[in-house]
């Protein structure tokens, strides 16, 4: 197996996009721009609602780190993901999707269950809430990963939904532990307002003893650090980690270090969809610090492919967009 720059862990879920009403979302008791955990039956309710009153946008293959994966592998850079899927159908769909992006798995990834599902709801004002059946990815281990391309990897990716597993959190302490064995850098995504209310306890043992980066967005931030600003919660973050990311939509974001901080301005696009933009921007800022430049430069074009995403439906660009996208970015720069 060819050495990768990115080793990424996480859920692997079949998403099934809808276009949905507000009324809907508070019919379902559904809160709106979080994710909520569910069993296959109320999943199976859920769906049979949706494709009666609402409007069906189609099917993606998902997973908030395989979303970054992608598009740090589109961008030009390397990647291995590690995730379970079940020997179904669905399962195959997925790995099938990661490997035509050009990213590596393992067959260790496949074991017996059923492929994790989520349903994606878009408002109208473009906020995705999610609704997940983990099925399977709920029980990721360690036997599901193929650790030999993470010791020559630049970088770990974790995300933050793995909190809600035992034996998830028990394979990133492993994977964690290789890691830093192997002067291996460590990047993690705080994921979802719902991971830091409802899984707090977990995503402290994630982030374990502090990282090298951390991706979040203002709520995240401030929700985490239990603080009512953005500077406030930045000043907190970095005691857990060097470099600090905290995306801010529309605005932009804010990026910091232990010896600078700036904010990096947003694009104005129609918005469609958010479900993947923050995965997009996590992609893109890794694989620009990976290809050697800069905070600032890495959180322009972060901004740049992930406003493009917010832009379509779906958690993806098609594959040969990043990389046009790229050359519009370096023509910009020039």
């Amino acid at each position: 197996m060819a050495t990768v720059d990115l080793f990424a862990i996480g859920n692997a879920l079949i998403d099934q996009e809808f276009k949905v009403s507000d009324d809907f979302l508070t019919q379902e008791n559904l809160q709106k721009g979080t994710m909520q955990l569910t069993d296959g039956e109320t999943q199976a309710q859920l769906y049979a609602h949706l494709k009666q009153s609402q409007n069906y946008k189609g099917q993606a293959s998902g997973g908030s780190a395989a979303n970054t994966t992608v598009a740090f592998s589109a961008l030009g850079a390397s990647a291995f993901y590690a995730c379970r899927v079940g020997n179904d159908e669905l399962g195959a769909v997925y790995l099938d999707g990661l490997n035509e992006a050009g990213i590596q798995t393992s067959k260790k990834s496949i074991s017996e269950g059923v492929t994790g599902t989520c349903m994606v709801l878009v408002s109208e004002d473009s906020e995705r809430t999610m609704h997940t059946y983990l099925g399977i990815t709920a029980e990721l281990s360690d036997v599901q990963m193929d650790f030999e391309p993470l010791k020559t990897a630049k970088w770990l990716y974790i995300e933050g939904y793995l909190s809600t597993s035992d034996s998830a959190r028990a394979a990133v302490k492993v994977a964690r532990q290789i890691a830093k064995e192997n002067g291996v850098k460590i990047a993690l995504t705080l994921s979802d307002p719902a991971m830091v209310q409802y899984a707090r306890t977990g995503l402290d043992e994630l982030i374990d003893d502090g990282v090298d980066l951390i991706f979040c967005n203002q709520q995240e931030a401030m929700m985490y650090t239990e603080t009512g600003s953005v500077d406030a919660a930045l000043a907190k973050l970095k005691l857990l980690s060097n470099d600090v990311v905290i995306t801010m939509s529309e605005k932009g974001a804010l990026v910091s270090n232990q010896e600078q901080q700036f904010y990096v301005q947003g694009r104005k696009v129609f918005a469609v969809d958010a479900n993947g933009a923050g995965d997009a921007f996590a992609g893109a800022f890794l694989y620009a610090l990976n290809a050697g430049e800069s905070l600032q430069t890495a959180a322009q074009l972060a901004i740049l492919i992930s406003s493009e995403v917010v832009s379509q439906f779906g958690p993806r660009l098609a594959i040969a967009e990043y990389a046009n996208l790229l050359e519009k970015f370096k023509k910009e720069c020039a």
